[in-house]
């Protein structure tokens, strides 16, 4: 069974989120980052301690998922405090056939082993948060949620593998050096912080052994300014259907390092008790 498949019925995420897939059938400074001469792989798997020392950051989210011919892209924007290990996120699902927006926006508070949304779906009264633990779904919450945490995607690069330097490039007026390679999905969780360490534990799980393609842009401090992932599961379909290829590309930007990036989760008593009703 896919991970989101998988992880819909676990824990109900994403009846949106989950229902989209189904219907979609270095160093402080810059040189060791920076320079050509410098090992790709270091620059690459330092990164995710660049941003922690950073602090926090702007970002901007886009989930294109691809299933039997049919493409659909889940957006998302809002702010992360890397030392704390906490973001929170607008998504934008897509709109329906018809061009109306079907889906109001789901806001997404991301947190070190957990997630949690509002607005996201029938049987959840509108003042209530869902609460999600990300390790107990099938791909680690690097997909269900319809964006990958910036944390966690800046964290995969520490089981990067065969990577090269790819050049020179721009990210949104910011020169970059752009790299490529593949991701060890095991290294990058035995490799990673405590916070994300079940939740990519689980996603090794969810996704098997295939390692992951990536490209990130550092700029010419280290710091990440793109980063993308690109994840294929097999879904499960209904007794005596075929298995449906489904090919994800996560991509994140980031931005405004350094500006303030207040995340306050929910309250205990804000969170849903009930069951989450599927789609």
């Amino acid at each position: 069974m896919g991970p989101v498949r998988s992880a819909r019925r676990a824990a109900a995420v994403a009846v949106a989120v989950a229902g989209v897939v189904a219907g979609a059938a270095g160093c402080g400074g810059g040189a060791s980052a920076g320079e050509r001469g410098s090992d790709p792989a270091k620059a690459v798997r330092d990164a995710p301690d660049r941003l922690v020392r950073e602090g926090s950051s702007r970002a901007r989210t886009s989930m294109q998922m691809a299933s039997g011919g049919t493409r659909v892209t889940i957006r998302g924007e809002g702010v992360y405090d890397y030392r704390a290990g906490l973001g929170q996120l607008q998504v934008r699902l897509p709109q329906d056939a018809a061009g109306a927006q079907e889906h109001r926006p789901i806001t997404e508070l991301l947190a070190p082993g957990a997630l949690y949304m509002k607005n996201r779906g029938a049987g959840v009264p509108a003042d209530k948060w869902v609460r999600l633990d990300t390790a107990s779904l099938n791909d680690g919450n690097l997909v269900t949620g319809g964006a990958t945490d910036p944390l966690t995607a800046a964290e995969l690069l520490r089981g990067a593998r065969d990577v090269t330097y790819a050049g020179e490039a721009e990210v949104a007026g910011v020169p970059t050096r752009h790299y490529k390679g593949r991701i060890d999905l095991a290294a990058a969780a035995k490799a990673a912080s405590a916070g994300n360490r079940k939740a990519l534990a689980a996603a090794v799980k969810g996704f098997g052994s295939s390692p992951v393609p990536f490209d990130v842009y550092l700029d010419d401090e280290g710091l990440i300014r793109k980063i993308t992932h690109r994840f294929s599961f097999a879904e499960q379909q209904a007794a005596g259907q075929p298995k449906k290829d489904v090919d994800v590309a996560s991509t994140t930007l980031l931005y405004g390092f350094g500006k303030p990036a207040k995340v306050e989760l929910p309250d205990k008593k804000d969170i849903f008790a009930g069951k989450v009703a599927e789609r």
